[in-house]
């Protein structure tokens, strides 16, 4: 029995691979997340486009000034 259980071990090397695919899949869904983020403030910004032209009004879009 104590042969098996030092079979299921894994060598020391495969848990370094284990470390560097965490940080990986940690980085993939962190860069996920914030697209994700980034998606809906787009999304939201051309719902309020939509809504001012549905409305009936002229010139909808966002005019950004020179800081005063």
């Amino acid at each position: 029995m104590a042969d098996s259980e030092e079979e299921k071990r894994e060598p020391p090397e495969a848990e370094g691979n284990r470390a560097r695919e965490n940080a990986v899949l940690l980085g993939f869904f962190a860069v996920l997340v914030l697209a994700g983020v980034w998606l809906l403030g787009t999304m939201a910004d051309i719902r309020k486009v939509q809504d001012c032209a549905a409305q009936g009004r002229h010139n909808c879009a966002t005019i950004d000034g020179p800081a005063r």
